[in-house]
């Protein structure tokens, strides 16, 4: 991708500003990840004995990435589902004495 499909966006990390690269029409992503992730390492901070923002982002990080392989997992097993129900459904229309 060039540089011109991109825009510079900034957000506040930590109460630090911070710019990224962003692809254009994804700049309210971008900033509603970043609210997230601030809000995740501040439930993080109050709910654990972490004070230390290094360690509460690492938490908060370990906690994101166990929610998207939960995720994943759970769509694969839905994806299987689906297969095996349109399986199901393929071999009933192809045994259907009407079709024939």
């Amino acid at each position: 991708m060039s540089e011109l499909q991109n825009q510079r966006v900034t957000v506040e990390l930590l109460g630090k500003e911070q710019q990224f690269a962003c692809p254009v029409g994804q700049e309210d992503a971008l900033i509603a990840a970043a609210k997230n992730l601030n809000d995740l390492v501040e439930q993080t901070k109050q709910r654990s004995s972490v004070r230390n923002e290094q360690q509460a982002i690492l938490l908060a990080a370990l906690t994101l990435s166990h929610e998207l392989l939960e995720a994943k997992t759970h769509a694969s097993v839905e994806q299987q589902q689906q297969d095996q129900l349109i399986d199901k459904l393929s071999q009933c229309l192809a045994s259907d004495p009407t079709k024939k």
